[in-house]
Order: structure tokens, then sequence, then C-alpha cells
């Protein structure tokens, strides 16, 4: 994991040239985040088994892999997968997601998971996201928060799943995702 010693605002942080790492902006630090097999495995077929899903019920919103999600001025994340309802689908030629999405997917990754469970977690609980799913690949676990109506202030629910179990989210109705099969990889 490499930090900025240097904090970044989002204008700024847009304005560095393109690397051919990933990085994130988190309370102004540049993180680059060291992805390993497992993570890349795991984000992959959760990703698959919802695009799946997604294309055979069309009009269910927006299901994508890392974009950037810039959430005030210190803060630009790239959650492994992202959904946005489609009320909130970002025009087609959007360069980046501007406030929080529908439900961001955080798998575990060495050098990032301190940040996924902290600072991450709660700037998104902070800016309204209503459902994180925190994808554990050293427990074979998937946390999930979310709120238990749209007006809550907080993450009010709190799930650990685990594999055997169906990954569900109250926002798109009819969406199952197996987490033995996603564990399985």
């Amino acid at each position: 994991m490499v930090v900025t010693s240097t904090l970044l605002t989002a204008e700024q942080y847009f304005a560095l040239p393109p690397t051919v790492r990933r990085t994130q902006l988190i309370d102004g630090e540049v993180v680059v985040d060291q992805l390993n097999l497992r993570h890349q495995r795991m984000a992959g077929e959760l990703y698959a088994m919802w695009w799946a899903w997604w294309r055979e019920h069309p009009g269910q919103g927006e299901v994508t892999l890392p974009v950037n999600v810039q959430l005030g001025e210190r803060n630009v994340f790239a959650p492994d997968v992202v959904f946005v309802i489609e009320a909130d689908r970002p025009a087609r030629d959007a360069k980046r997601i501007v406030g929080p999405p529908s439900l961001a997917v955080e798998v575990r990754s060495p050098s990032t998971w301190r940040y996924d469970v902290g600072a991450k977690k709660s700037t998104y609980e902070r800016h309204g996201l209503a459902e994180l799913w925190l994808v554990d690949t050293d427990a074979d676990t998937v946390l999930v928060y979310r709120r238990s109506t749209p007006g809550a202030p907080i993450f009010d629910v709190a799930l650990e799943l685990r594999a055997g179990e169906q990954l569900t989210t109250p926002l798109i109705a009819g969406l199952s995702i197996d987490l033995g099969n996603l564990f399985d990889r």
C-alpha cells in the first residue's frame, strides 16, 4: 500500500496523470490498491453473477465494475462492483459518479481492507449510501450494511452471510446470489 504525504482535493486527484495502477482518494490521501488473484476472482465472479441477472431483468438500474465515485472534496472511491437504481443512472458519457451509488461492493484486498471497514464505510454511511457489501475473502463472508428505510440516518441493519446463504437486497426485487458459488472460487 502506498499513500501520499500531501492531502489532495478531488479536483487535484482528477488532474493527476493517468496511471496503470488502481488508486483511490481516501480522506485526501492517494492510496494504491495492491490486488491479489483471489480478490480479482471474487470481484469478477460477483459481477458476472449480478450482470447475468441484470441482463435478464432490464430496467432495474445499472451494475458496473470499478468506476470513480466522488463523495465530497477528499474522497474518490473505486468500489469493486457498483449498482445504481434506474432513476439515478448516470449519463451515458459520465466520467464518474458524483455522490453515492445505490449499492457499493468492496472485496477484501490485502492493502485496503482496513480502509474498507473503517474510513470508507464511514464515508459511505455519512454520504447516504443505501447499502454496502464488504466481501471478506479471508473469512468467506459478506458483511452487509444497509438502511432499514431510505431516510434512516445510518446503516441500522448489519448482516454477516456465509457460503450456503443467499445474498439479496431490498433495492432489487428478485436478485439472489448464491454465496456457495461465490466462495467456491
